[in-house]
C-alpha cells in the first residue's frame, strides 16, 4: 500500500513539474546558457518547493486549501511581480556563459534558493498542485508515515525530471547556434513576464 502511495506521489511530482510554465521557461534558460549543474540546481530548487506544498497537503488538506485561499491574493501579486522581475533579466541575457563560470557552489546555492522561492510564490503552482494532489487520491493519505512518502514521492518525482530536462537541454547546447541561446532567452523572458502578468491579473479576478 505505501508503494502505491510512493508511486502516486512520484506521478504527482512529475504532473506538477513537467507543464512548461515559467519555472519551466526559466530552467531550460538556465541548462541552455549555464550548463548542466545550473539546471539541476534549478530543478532542486523547485523540486524542494514541490515537496513543503507536499508536506502541508499530507498533514492537513483540508487546512492546507482553506489557507491557500485566504493568501491567494498577495501570493498572486508577489508572484506575478518576482515573475515579471525576472523576464525582464532573463531578456537581458546575451547569451551562454562558459561552463566554468557555472560551477561555483554560490552561485548553485544561489539559483536553488531563487527557483524555490519563485516555485513557493507561484500562484499557477498553488492552484494545480491542489487539484492534482485531490485528483490523484492523496488528500486521504492517512498518518503514520504516509506523509512522509507523500512528501518522498513528489520530491522524487518533481526531481527525476528536471534531471532528465536539464541533461537534455546541456546535451545538444553546444550543436547550437550562439544566437539560439539568446533568443530562448527573450523567449523565456517573454513567458516569465506573461505569467507574471496573469498572475497579477488574476488575483483582483
Amino acid at each position: 500500500m505505501l508503494i502505491v502511495l510512493f508511486l502516486k506521489a512520484v506521478l504527482l511530482g512529475l504532473a506538477i513539474a513537467a507543464p512548461v510554465g515559467p519555472i519551466g521557461a526559466l530552467c531550460i534558460n538556465r541548462a541552455l546558457t549555464r550548463g548542466f549543474w545550473v539546471g539541476v540546481s534549478g530543478g532542486l530548487g523547485t523540486a524542494l518547493a514541490d515537496a513543503s506544498y507536499g508536506a502541508l497537503a499530507a498533514l492537513g488538506f483540508a487546512a492546507f486549501s482553506a489557507v491557500l485561499a485566504k493568501i491567494s491574493m498577495p501570493m498572486a501579486i508577489g508572484g506575478g511581480v518576482f515573475l515579471i522581475f525576472l523576464g525582464w533579466r532573463e531578456m537581458r541575457q546575451t547569451g551562454a556563459k562558459p561552463a566554468a563560470d557555472t560551477a561555483g557552489a554560490g552561485d548553485l546555492l544561489k539559483t536553488t534558493a531563487m527557483t524555490y522561492v519563485l516555485t513557493i510564490a507561484n500562484p499557477v503552482t498553488l492552484l494545480s498542485f491542489v487539484a492534482i494532489f485531490a485528483g490523484f487520491g492523496l488528500a486521504d493519505a492517512g498518518g503514520g508515515i504516509a506523509p512522509a512518502i507523500v512528501v518522498a514521492g513528489v520530491f522524487t518525482g518533481s526531481l527525476l525530471w528536471w534531471i532528465f530536462l536539464s541533461g537534455l537541454v546541456a546535451a545538444i547546447r553546444h550543436r547550437l547556434p550562439k544566437e539560439f541561446a539568446r533568443w530562448v532567452a527573450r523567449i523565456s523572458g517573454g513567458i516569465l513576464i506573461g505569467f507574471g502578468m496573469v498572475a497579477i491579473s488574476s488575483a483582483f479576478a
